[in-house]
């Protein structure tokens, strides 16, 4: 039977056994946001909790409190039915929390062993580092969670799901009792995922307490006991998650029945816009041709190494092409840089936001207006106004979700900074805009509220190359779809020929 309530405070305890934490009647208040609201969870040994709600709902400001980065303005954390105050993120890894981020906190030029005991690392009997002891206690962590990396090696050197088993290594070297996992999956291969499963399993045999956070139904499904669901910083719903139905889930995050997932709308398409023929790159990809039309939504699936991010990237100029043409409206171009794409018409945002997209530290304002400098500026001279006018406009036709357009990118939601990235660029007028993942890390609602704008631009005109890994998003959304194996193109379907068996079989080789 689901919970649906305003406070869990007033709902049934999920089972018998103690919590090792709770948190009870938690606010939390900035500036103009009341992030939570009397909020309240518990955390059991040996269970994972699934924290499910759409971007902005709380989440991340739930985990800074556990992890000591915020402390409450009200309410009370209790850590073995005894009442805990956490000072900083220090005082809470010594209590035993320790979370695990979807971008993962490590450092490229460490070692695997360095990173694992940095900030707590074994010294000798003389007070210096001990390296034999970390290198040691770091490989039997590492077999713990069935891995054989070597801890002397550097981390830029590994995968990025090696990377992850890095980062669970660092919080069980601190005997964790509690661990956050943060969209532990989103750029993990279905294999990988099954292998953090399987190591999930394992701390739960240890007993820890999992606070498990992702937007993805399935994942949350497969691997969590209990739910906790929140909306605009309240809790509305907790349980058994065996009791809760998906659909009953989603009601409680957005507050209504989302029937419609990709609200595609039907576009008069209308003629190419943008030809690519015969574009070769000496590593990634050949021989890639096709057209894009007015209005269009074409979609590029593929499997991970397929070489669809790195078409788009040279098509954006970030990477040269070995050969191959352009053809913008009739008119052939040359793309030598980013520059020239972005003065052709073309824009692309990238996968990886926050690293690629956007200047975390600077002003939503700012972010929109970076690339329309010429227009808010007169005589080298910003002219602040005209960059509040532009962003605001975006900021209002994206139905973005800030306090004020002058607090920095990073303190937002990850659906907010994706708006962010696409009004940034929607700003300096393009012909072509290319979406590589545009809905990855991102919830159900606002997925569908992305999914809506990419149908409008689409019907405004506007041609669209569409990158992603999920299947239902590239059959929801395209008009077309192209489909890449291992660098080349695997075939062009239309619309009415699409199905998951077709796509999978082409990107797989087997078409």
């Amino acid at each position: 039977m689901t919970i649906a309530v305003d406070n869990i405070a007033e709902a049934a305890p999920l089972a018998e056994t103690a919590p090792i934490l709770e948190m009870r009647g938690i606010s939390q208040i900035f500036p103009g946001v009341k992030a939570l609201d009397e909020v309240s969870i518990a955390l059991y040994p040996g269970r994972v909790t699934a924290l499910i709600g759409e971007n902005g709902a709380g989440k991340s400001t739930l985990v800074k409190i556990l992890t000591g980065i915020y402390r409450p303005n009200e309410g009370e954390i209790l850590l073995d039915g005894k009442p805990i105050a956490f000072a900083d993120a220090q005082a809470a890894i010594d209590a035993g929390v320790t979370a695990i981020h979807q971008e993962t906190v490590l450092f490229d030029e460490l070692t695997v062993g360095e990173n694992i005991f940095l900030g707590h690392a074994p010294r000798t009997r003389f007070g210096l580092i001990d390296w034999k002891t970390i290198n040691t206690r770091a490989r039997e962590l590492l077999l713990q969670l069935e891995s054989n990396i070597d801890p002397t090696i550097r981390l830029k050197d590994l995968s990025i799901a090696q990377r992850h088993l890095v980062a669970i290594a660092r919080a069980l070297s601190v005997e964790a009792r509690i661990v956050i996992m943060d969209e532990p999956t989103a750029a993990l291969s279905r294999k990988e995922i099954d292998d953090l499963f399987r190591i999930v399993e394992g701390l739960k045999r240890q007993s820890k307490a999992i606070l498990f956070i992702s937007h993805k139904f399935d994942e949350v499904y497969e691997i969590a006991e209990n739910y906790a669901v929140f909306r605009d910083g309240r809790m509305v719903g907790s349980g058994r998650l065996a009791e809760a139905p998906q659909d009953e889930i989603v009601r409680l995050m957005v507050g209504r029945d989302v029937k419609d997932v990709f609200p595609k709308t039907k576009v008069d398409i209308g003629g190419t816009v943008l030809s690519v023929e015969k574009y070769c790159h000496e590593t990634e990809f050949r021989d890639i041709s096709f057209d894009l039309r007015k209005g269009e939504i074409l979609g590029v699936y593929g499997l991970i190494g397929a070489g669809r991010s790195e078409l788009c990237q040279s098509l954006f100029g970030i990477t040269k092409p070995a050969s191959g043409t352009l053809t913008l409206e009739g008119r052939q171009i040359v793309i030598r840089s980013s520059a020239d794409a972005i003065a052709a018409g073309i824009v692309y945002v990238p996968e990886e936001r926050g690293r690629h997209g956007l200047a975390l530290e600077m002003p939503i304002y700012q972010n929109i207006s970076l690339p329309s400098l010429r227009r808010t500026s007169a005589r080298g001279f910003l002219r602040l106004a005209e960059e509040f006018a532009l962003a605001r406009k975006y900021a209002e036709r994206l139905d973005l979700r800030a306090a004020a357009l002058s607090v920095p990118v990073g303190t937002l939601s990850g659906g907010n900074q994706q708006k962010v990235v696409i009004g940034k660029w929607l700003a300096t007028a393009p012909k072509v805009i290319i979406l590589d993942e545009p809905t990855k890390g991102i919830d159900i609602g606002s997925k569908a509220a992305v999914h809506a704008f990419i149908s409008e631009l689409a019907a405004e005109g506007l041609s669209i190359i569409m990158i992603s890994s999920e299947l239902p998003e590239i059959l929801g959304m395209s008009d077309r779809v192209m489909v890449m194996h291992e660098g080349l193109s695997a075939g062009m379907f239309d619309r009415a020929d699409l199905s998951a068996e077709v796509l999978v079989r082409a990107a797989t080789g087997n078409a």
